[in-house]
């Protein structure tokens, strides 16, 4: 996928990628199912190409983590696959838990991409290195991201930031040749 350089240079700096979960690595549905003892459970519905981009970054050393305003044990294993760093739910107000992970990390606001959808999202877009709107994201969202996905959320539109990263840092080559896919000279 080509990418604009303005994207590919802030995606050069990043270490950490956050996001929001529902409308981004979900498609924004909720899925409300009988449990074994009759009591309901909600589930979601992840993407397996998120999955292996969020494996490759973990791979090259990036950290990954969500930030979201519900709480859902689904995003907990989802998660622990996908070899998450951090997992923050019941959160609306997100600004805290950023400046935590920052201070936690060790690094700068500068060094992060944060993909979100809503309008809780748009405040840490304008605060790190690179926001990311997904496709289907609110279009007050859209005005404030750095690049906006052309997948939707819980459609591969984290993969889509997953290969900007790897690009940005000259690793998508490697993934490349890895799978045996030929590669330009």
């Amino acid at each position: 996928m080509q990418f604009p350089e303005s994207a590919l240079a802030r995606a050069a700096k990043i270490k950490l990628l956050l996001m929001d979960v529902d409308g981004v690595l979900t498609d924004g549905k909720l899925y409300n199912i009988p449990g074994p003892n009759g009591e309901m459970v909600e589930t979601k519905a992840f993407s397996a190409q998120d999955g292996i981009g969020l494996r490759w970054l973990a791979w090259h050393g990036f950290k990954t983590g969500v930030i979201s305003g519900r709480v859902s044990p689904a995003t907990v294993e989802r998660a622990t696959q996908v070899e998450m760093s951090y997992v923050y739910q019941g959160h609306v107000e997100k600004v805290p838990i950023l400046e935590e992970v920052l201070q936690k990390e060790g690094i700068d606001a500068s060094e992060v991409c944060f993909v979100g959808d809503d309008l809780t999202d748009a405040i840490l877009m304008t605060r790190v290195g690179l926001g990311v709107a997904v496709g289907n994201a609110r279009t007050e969202v859209k005005q404030v991201a750095h690049y906006v996905t052309e997948s939707t959320g819980g459609e591969a539109a984290v993969r889509e930031v997953c290969e900007l990263l790897l690009q940005g840092r000259g690793l998508w080559t490697g993934i490349l040749r890895k799978y045996n896919i030929p590669v330009e000279p």
